[in-house]
């Protein structure tokens, strides 16, 4: 089975050219011209920011050829363990740091690594079942609880969610425990970070769990709302009750937080130290900034707000001293 991940083919040349008149005449993204730019910014962290960055780092390519800026994916914990010990250069995250004194927070300050927390965009965790799922149309945080909550029995079957279910197992799909997915969601759903996860599958990439839950009538998953934009003919997204009655992710409902309790931000962590001694990563965070809001929304995701985007942009700013 062939999985799409996000991706933007249709306005690529014509970005690629917004990006290098920018790059070179000083315009949003406020970078140098793309020849006096090389080296390799390294970035890893959070499955669900992934596709925004990759998409950023395509385009910054483009138009600064001496620069590599690859994307790994080891969620957002494994990615801030990289980070917080300097062997990264940005962190992409679901969730903002762990900052208590023996969080990540704390490890940054030990390893002294300084760090700015930027908003690039706005999710709606997706909760999602096989197409040919004709009964789980809307789920109450209740029985989301009931299908990943500490207490939830290893053999699950669907009637043990809602007593007109079938009875069927239910079959879980997760991401792992080092993702700020897995972190957001059972903090929502469970009200608490730690969960067990025994009787799950669980993977860092979204795009396993799209195929488990694309290939099994009776699977159950979440991941970022992009993941299922790309996929939407493969599954279908479960409305979500939280409180209020049952609401659909939508582009109008994540950005005014009617799906709740599931609509989240999400957010780069760049070394500000090293930003400020290397032009091509200071570069970089720029031309993110100015061109989230075109890339966010063409890979699924929501476009932040302009009055927040330019209080980003203005933190970004002023960490690194201009």
């Amino acid at each position: 089975m062939t999985i799409s991940t996000p991706k933007r083919l249709g306005a690529l040349a014509l970005l690629a050219a917004i990006a290098v008149g920018a790059c070179s005449t000083g315009g949003a993204a406020n970078a140098p011209s793309g020849s006096a730019l090389s080296g390799t910014i390294t970035i890893d962290g959070s499955s669900t920011v992934y596709p925004i960055t990759e998409a950023v780092s395509e385009e910054f390519q483009l138009a600064n050829p001496g620069v590599q800026a690859p994307t790994s994916l080891s969620g957002t914990g494994g990615g801030f363990k990289k980070f917080c010990l300097g062997e990264t250069d940005i962190n992409d995250a679901s969730r903002p740091i762990k900052a208590e004194d023996a969080g990540e927070g704390a490890a940054c300050k030990t390893n002294g690594v300084e760090y700015v927390e930027l908003q690039v965009a706005i999710d709606g965790l997706t909760v999602v079942v096989n197409p040919d799922n004709t009964f789980a149309s809307c789920l109450t945080v209740d029985e989301l609880k009931k299908i990943y909550g500490p207490d939830s029995p290893q053999d699950l079957m669907w009637n043990q969610v809602r007593a007109d279910f079938p009875a069927q197992q239910v079959n879980r799909f997760m991401p792992g425990a080092d993702s700020g997915t897995f972190d957001y969601f059972t903090e929502e759903i469970n009200g608490e970070v730690d969960s067990s996860t025994s009787f799950a599958t669980q993977s860092e990439d979204d795009n396993t769990l799209v195929i488990g839950v694309a290939g099994d009538v009776n699977a159950v998953g979440y991941f970022g709302y992009a993941y299922f934009v790309e996929n939407r003919d493969k599954l279908k997204a479960v409305q979500v009750d939280g409180g209020a009655g049952c609401v659909a992710p939508t582009e109008t409902t994540i950005n005014d937080g009617t799906y709740s309790p599931l609509s989240r931000p999400l957010f780069i962590y760049p070394d500000i130290g090293k930003a400020k001694t290397r032009p091509e990563l200071k570069a970089y965070v720029d031309f993110y900034l100015a061109n989230t809001s075109t890339l966010s929304a063409e890979v699924g995701y929501i476009a932040l707000p302009d009055d927040l985007l330019a209080a980003e942009t203005a933190e970004w700013k002023a960490a690194v001293g201009r």
